[in-house]
């Protein structure tokens, strides 16, 4: 499939009708409303001088009369502004029905491709409140808790962000998390060579206590090792207090193991908000990854003044999980389902129906097709996060071909990567940051990381993330050679709707809160300069939030934040 060919070349998608903003049944309706509050106020006006001529015939002191005179007035003045500002009422919300009109995506406002056009309007929000006690003193605490974590990077980052809560709620000491050295990723690096150990220990000193290691004098005053055990995934706090915490407070000492997802997705807020403190603040990377990664990103910077990062995730094992199929015949068959025994429990799954259902990654041709689609010209720049690609240089020679601007950390970066190349997790930190510094990411599977950097990216003002629609995607690709390009990519603009990183894809009981933060996003102070440029406000988060009030205090990130953006100088593509 060529498609510089005449039935796939590139062609303008807008219609006039789509970029008409106002409608004449709106403004019927708008106007009805604003002739209904005439009528109330012509009603009330004849309502006062038949009062005001009742009263004359009537034999009445001069000073009966002046006052019904001047309490008639005061009524007209009382009315009269109640009128109007109910007519500015209308017409705000006249205006903002225009601007975001129907949920079916065929009236709404064009989206930009690059950025999201209501990030201004909210920023993270981590503070603690006001009711939050202090952390435990060492000596005071419950006992010391150990955490032993599971699986790659990013799923251990969420047992350590979790750790920390658990903690929290056992008023226990946290001991230095003990990274899992034993999956498949077979990386020994320590906490201390991936995260800054004394940043995350100062950072959360308010909330929690956390030390290196157990005392020797506490170690040694023992009786009996420390007690292990592994409790239920995603466990309500109320489990902790009553099956945990009594052996926390016997023992003095316990370990908890294969320590992911071992907390509930729903907390109370402040709970939370902890999380979020320690997960997008806390865990700091350490100087020599973070310097790194920037020298990446600062190389990317120098070629385009904005890219795009690609979470790929078509490593073997990746598809082996998955159990799809993506065309490779018997070959493929044999080499993927030898890698996929190596999980016992994996039931028996029909690739087509994987597919249907949404669950296959995309291939790399396909990631490609999405995003031109969408808008992105093929002399955008990608970075490409990945390991070994399945396939290798065959697989990704498509994606190549539509984005020749493609990049990855080894092109980047040549010899200086080696000191990096045994630590698979520390490689992973590097691709993290590039990702998140990028003006576009994209995810590629539902994984832990584009998890994490999603829910981030959000935090962060809700950089815009892009997810493929796998299940609505899948069939439009397969058809893909029955339709012309245009008609192509206006059926994938419409499929990605709800899956551009907006703010109203935040909805309650949406996904876990790693990727979808809402009680640590907040909307900013409504801005009179903001509404003098858009005319209306931003939709609000489905997912409760807290707006903050005149008199709070904010830190000086979040007082950064709470600046508006300048317009930027390329007009950007939007569909």
């Amino acid at each position: 499939m060529g498609l510089g060919s005449k039935g796939w070349s590139l062609r303008s998608f807008f219609s006039s009708k789509q970029l008409h903003l106002l409608h004449p049944e709106n403004n019927s309706n708008s106007n009805g409303s604003i002739n209904n509050h005439n009528h109330f106020h012509n009603h009330h006006h004849s309502h006062m001088c038949w009062r005001s001529s009742v009263a004359k015939a009537k034999p009445t002191s001069w000073s009966m009369v002046c006052g019904l005179m001047l309490f008639g007035l005061g009524l007209i003045s009382l009315l009269t502004g109640h009128m109007a500002s109910h007519v500015e009422w209308y017409s705000q919300r006249f205006i903002h029905r225009t601007l975001h009109s129907a949920q079916d995506g065929s009236e709404r406002a064009p989206i930009d491709i690059w950025e999201s056009q209501y990030s201004r309007y909210y920023y993270g929000c981590k503070e603690r409140g006001r009711n939050f006690a202090a952390a435990i003193p060492e000596r005071m605490s419950n006992g010391y808790l150990l955490i032993a974590t599971s699986g790659g990077l990013n799923q251990q980052r969420t047992g350590i962000t979790d750790a920390v809560v658990v903690a929290r709620i056992l008023n226990a000491t946290l001991v230095v998390p003990e990274l899992d050295h034993h999956s498949f990723w077979k990386d020994d690096s320590d906490f201390k060579d991936i995260f800054d150990i004394n940043w995350f220990i100062t950072y959360l000193a308010k909330d929690i206590t956390i030390v290196k290691r157990v005392p020797d004098k506490v170690m040694r005053s023992m009786d009996k090792p420390p007690y292990t055990m592994r409790v239920p995934r995603k466990s309500e706090p109320e489990y902790y207090h009553d099956q945990v915490l009594p052996i926390l407070l016997r023992r003095r000492v316990l370990q908890l193991t294969k320590f992911d997802f071992r907390l509930a997705t729903d907390l109370d807020d402040e709970l939370q908000r902890l999380r979020c403190r320690v997960n997008y603040h806390a865990l700091r990377y350490t100087k020599p990854i973070r310097q790194f990664g920037q020298k990446l990103v600062m190389r990317m910077r120098k070629m385009a003044n904005r890219f795009i990062a690609v979470h790929l995730r078509f490593e073997p094992d990746m598809l082996a999980f998955s159990g799809c199929y993506f065309g490779g015949g018997e070959k493929e068959r044999q080499e993927l389902g030898a890698i996929r025994k190596r999980w016992t429990t994996l039931p028996d799954l029909s690739p087509d129906g994987e597919r249907k259902r949404g669950k296959c990654p995309l291939t790399p041709h396909e990631v490609g097709l999405m995003l031109r689609a969408l808008g992105f010209a093929n002399d955008t720049y990608l970075y490409v996060a990945s390991g070994e690609v399945y396939g290798g240089n065959e697989t990704m020679q498509p994606l190549k071909d539509l984005f020749p601007n493609f990049y990855t950390k080894e092109m980047l970066a040549g010899e200086e990567l080696k000191p990096f190349l045994p630590f698979s997790s520390r490689l992973a930190a590097i691709d993290y940051i590039v990702c998140d510094e990028s003006n576009v990411f994209v995810t590629n599977n539902n994984g832990n990381m584009a998890k994490i950097l999603a829910g981030r990216r959000r935090y962060m003002g809700h950089e815009r993330t892009i997810r493929p629609n796998a299940k609505k995607l899948s069939s439009l690709f397969m058809e893909r050679n029955q339709m012309d390009w245009e008609t192509f990519a206006e059926k994938v603009k419409a499929a990605q709707r709800g899956f551009m990183g907006e703010p109203d894809e935040m909805r309650p009981g949406r996904g876990e809160f790693h990727e979808y933060p809402s009680g640590c996003i907040c909307e900013k102070p409504y801005i009179d300069q903001a509404l003098s440029e858009d005319a209306f406000r931003p939709p609000k988060l489905a997912a409760k939030n807290l707006t903050v009030k005149e008199d709070s205090t904010l830190d000086e990130e979040n007082a950064e934040s709470i600046q508006l953006p300048e317009q930027s100088e390329r007009r950007a593509r939007r569909w």
